[in-house]
């Protein structure tokens, strides 16, 4: 799973920077909120998980690992795209905030699967590996 990851974080990464890259040129920052949850949700927060999953969490939760892998990328995506509708003015707020509610959620909830698998994790009471 870590190396889920680091893919997924690094895509964001470049998706972020290529943003970041067109917003400096074109002189125009309408979308730095959505650049900065790329960067912080996408890039920095996955990279996190990974290091979490490669330093303390066990394989012995592959169901959970997998649900709080797919709920952070769906939230992260799904958080992404309304703000990049919300703030390149491609759709109306009364529209946007509804998904823009419902993902942050998932993302809070894939944050607590994580807490989670982190108290079962018998790599970090020295019961493990």
């Amino acid at each position: 799973m870590d190396r889920k990851y680091v893919m997924t974080a690094l895509g964001y990464a470049i998706v972020g920077l290529v943003l970041g890259i067109y917003m400096a040129a074109s002189k125009n920052h309408g979308q730095l909120v959505t650049h900065a949850h790329i960067m912080l949700l996408g890039f920095v927060v996955s990279f996190i998980y990974a290091l979490c999953h490669r330093l303390w969490l066990d394989t012995d939760q592959p169901g959970l690992m997998r649900w709080q892998f797919y709920s952070h990328q769906v939230g992260t995506l799904l958080i992404i795209t309304g703000l990049f509708l919300l703030y390149g003015n491609f759709a109306d707020a009364e529209l946007l905030d509804p998904l823009l509610a419902i993902s942050s959620i998932i993302v809070l909830l894939s944050m607590i699967m994580m807490k989670v698998m982190f108290i079962r994790s018998s790599k970090l009471t020295g019961q493990g590996k």
